[in-house]
């Protein structure tokens, strides 16, 4: 990680198949520190109307389980949700890219 070096097809393609086999979104961050829900921050996985799925996540600082409301903990809920809907875009984005110029090449 943290390489200079463009990501290779391969790599692309290993993040589009994890990506693949999550669970499909939308997943939305259901966060205590903003909303009160009156329990722990989850994530909300789309579901039948009746049965929500939901993810929860616990945190641990130095040996002690973080609870209660944790800022820290629903930003990283809020990154780790909207990675389900951003991983695919950044793929699409990162192929159309790479593309662009052999399709500006063929076209000139």
């Amino acid at each position: 990680m943290g390489s200079d070096e463009p990501l290779s097809e391969d790599e692309l393609s290993a993040i589009e198949r994890r990506a693949a086999a999550a669970t499909p979104g939308p997943w939305i961050g259901c966060l205590e520190s903003r909303h009160g829900i009156g329990g722990s921050s989850f994530i909300e996985l789309p579901g039948d109307e009746e049965v929500h799925d939901e993810f929860y996540l616990t945190r641990a600082t130095g040996g002690r389980q973080v609870g209660g409301v944790d800022a820290q903990t629903d930003a990283d809920i809020e990154f780790i949700a909207g990675a389900r809907q951003d991983v695919p875009r950044l793929l699409d984005e990162a192929r159309r890219l790479r593309a662009a110029p052999e399709a500006a090449r063929r076209a000139g």
